[in-house]
């Protein structure tokens, strides 16, 4: 069973949903989770200008967004950390399969919107790096059809 599990969060609806299930699944596995949030700098940058309040805001929102989700698992009874990871422009499965490895997860639980063709195609799909990037099992957990 699994007893380490990493979930990535970004606030969606469809990440909240990816927390639900991997609390679930330690509750029953007597397991942990830990929470992360992606944080790429890069994405910051307007031309040659890097606009440190922008960088400052998105640092509180992922404080924000880290935050409410450890509530979550407390006020659920399950033992949880947060990780806020500063990787300037690496991708988000990236992101994921090296703190899987350096937690030494057994799971990652992932929200997907479940986009397909054009829009999969136009909007990228961080779901489908994490799941051809993690070292581990990764259960992708769906949500609402766009």
């Amino acid at each position: 069973m699994y007893k380490r599990i990493l979930v990535p969060v970004d606030g969606s609806a469809t990440s909240n949903k990816a927390l639900v299930a991997a609390l679930q699944m330690a509750r029953e596995s007597g397991g942990r989770v830990r929470i992360v949030h992606a944080l790429d700098e890069l994405a910051y940058l307007s031309g040659f200008e890097f606009s440190a309040d922008i960088l400052q805001v998105a640092r509180q929102y992922a404080t924000k967004v880290l935050d409410d989700a450890l509530d979550v698992a407390k006020s659920a009874g399950i033992p949880a950390d947060t990780r806020l990871v500063e990787q300037a422009g690496q991708r988000l499965g990236e992101v994921v399969a090296a703190a899987a490895r350096d937690w030494e997860a057994d799971l990652v639980v992932v929200g997907t919107h479940g986009r397909r063709g054009v829009g999969r195609v136009m909007l990228g799909s961080g779901a489908e790096q994490v799941l051809r990037l993690a070292p581990v099992p990764v259960l992708a957990v769906r949500g609402a059809a766009d």
